[in-house]
């Protein structure tokens, strides 16, 4: 079975291991597991917040 496959730098999706368009790795775009004890979920607000800074929205 196949699956859907996101590229980090273009932003496309592909059902192949590489992009087609700029020809770099492919990855799939699944969110991490959920945990209470997420210990990247403080650095996670921190980047949300900076492009919010950024978009002049925060």
């Amino acid at each position: 079975m196949e699956h859907l496959h996101n590229c980090g730098s273009c932003g496309k999706y592909t059902m192949e291991k590489a992009c087609a368009s700029c020809n770099t790795e492919t990855m799939l775009p699944r969110p991490p597991k959920f945990s209470l004890e997420d210990k990247y979920a403080e650095l996670r607000r921190e980047v949300k917040k900076e492009g919010l800074r950024k978009k002049g929205l925060y």
